[in-house]
């Protein structure tokens, strides 16, 4: 099965799973990627053909008509309780395991189409209908520049980025035959060799700049054989020392913060907002937390954080 035709199929699955009414023939076209079909024919055949093959995989598709509904045309829908799996339980190495799976799942791009398709379906009127945990939208999900970076690993293909080291005010521009990235103490890494410097390198994603730009033939770039690209992470990705950021809360929210802070205080420059203080190694996965509370929380200090939210709210706002 083509990568399309997969990505095509757990939109639809997807959709189907996380509405409580059913969903005409039109309503699918307008949110499922992969439907944009020239003729109504055309789509009909295809839709017709991704509903046979979802049947024989054993996913329970569900036929029927609302209540409401103004013609006998019959909708679609995936009951949950058809659908989900018994309890499960899992080796601490399983959920683990999974648990990364999960943030990859993320970092996709099926994970975009998937939150589009959901998003249409929301404007379209259709209630009830709820991302999953692992495909819901959420800013600071993931580094920019992960998928870039791991298409560039999958390529073979040499890349140059703009990366800015620690104790660095200023990005550097690098040239790296990539081997792979990877997860070290919940952080995603870049390991290659560094060819400007003639030796190996790892390279924290949250700290590189923009994209990562693919260089050169694709399949120029062959990782060492037997090359162990954890050990490296893991030897080379030194931890730094923490520092402390004062955020202000909105009332109400933040609890997350709130639970980790060191100390709290009133703001007395914003009316019935709080001030946390809390412990921090990198800008960028501050930024990744901050900005996921939108409005609702200012980094006060230091310089280096307020500017890395800055940073993601000014990429996320064009």
């Amino acid at each position: 099965m083509s990568a399309k035709k997969t990505e095509r199929l757990l939109n639809l699955v997807i959709c189907l799973l996380h509405t409580r009414r059913f969903l005409s023939v039109q309503e699918i076209r307008a949110a499922i990627p992969g439907y944009e079909q020239d003729t109504e024919d055309s789509f009909r055949r295809m839709f017709e053909r991704d509903k046979e093959e979802l049947r024989e995989l054993g996913v329970p598709l569900e036929t029927g008509t609302n209540s409401h509904a103004h013609d006998d045309e019959p909708g679609y829908r995936i009951a949950r309780r058809d659908y989900e799996l018994p309890p499960i339980a899992l080796e601490p190495d399983e959920a683990a395991a999974l648990g990364l799976a999960a943030r990859l799942w993320q970092s996709a791009p099926l994970a975009g189409a998937t939150g589009t398709a959901l998003l249409k379906l929301r404007a379209a009127g259709v209630e009830s209908v709820r991302a999953p945990a692992a495909l819901e939208p959420r800013v600071g999900a993931s580094e920019p520049a992960f998928e870039s970076a791991l298409r560039a690993v999958q390529d073979g293909r040499a890349v140059v980025f703009d990366y800015r080291a620690s104790g660095v005010a200023a990005p550097q521009r690098r040239s790296v035959e990539p081997w792979g990235v990877v997860s070290w103490r919940g952080r995603w890494y870049l390991v290659g060799h560094d060819t400007d410097r003639g030796a190996e390198r790892v390279f924290r994603l949250s700290r590189i700049v923009g994209t990562v730009q693919a260089v050169g033939e694709p399949g120029a770039v062959v990782p060492p054989e037997g090359v162990d690209l954890s050990a490296m992470a893991g030897r080379m990705a030194t931890e730094e020392p923490r520092e402390t950021a004062r955020v202000s809360l909105r009332p109400g929210a933040g609890w997350e913060l709130r639970r980790e802070a060191t100390a709290i205080a009133d703001d007395q420059d914003r009316d019935g907002w709080t001030v946390v203080d809390i412990g921090f190694s990198d800008p960028e996965r501050l930024a990744d937390r901050v900005t996921g509370f939108g409005a609702d929380a200012v980094v006060l200090s230091p310089p280096a954080a307020r500017e890395a939210v800055v940073r993601r709210l000014r990429g996320l706002a064009s």
